[in-house]
């Protein structure tokens, strides 16, 4: 199975519109992606760190979902992670399995409850 990196916006806007599996290192985010195969995006914000927190976060994550993908990955959908505050702790090996239970859960159908809306300041 050949995996895809997620590249432009309206894929990660997308996605994000997908069920939402929260974990405390990160975020899954899973939609259907009419045919494409799998594919995957990661998103690090400033809120998580500097550079090089950000960056080392994301070759974890990278790691994880070539590892994991193949084997759990949902066909045909996008796979988008997002790092949270203090997931570059955490031990790889636990978060490799909280991945596949966020994983499991998706093919399952199973997300966390949505947020309200954002209230607009005027």
């Amino acid at each position: 199975m050949t995996l895809t990196v997620l590249t432009k916006r309206a894929d990660f806007l997308a996605a994000n519109r997908g069920l939402r599996n929260a974990r405390p290192g990160f975020v899954l985010l899973t939609r259907p992606n009419d045919g494409r195969g799998v594919r995957f995006g990661i998103t690090v914000t400033k809120k998580v760190g500097n550079a090089v927190v950000r960056n080392r976060m994301k070759r974890r994550f990278r790691e994880l979902l070539r590892d994991a993908l193949p084997v759990q990955g949902l066909p045909d959908h996008d796979h988008v992670l997002i790092g949270r505050d203090g997931g570059i702790e955490r031990d790889f090996a636990r978060m490799k399995l909280e991945l596949g239970h966020a994983l499991v859960a998706a093919a399952e159908g199973k997300g966390d409850k949505g947020r309200p809306p954002r209230k607009v300041k005027r």
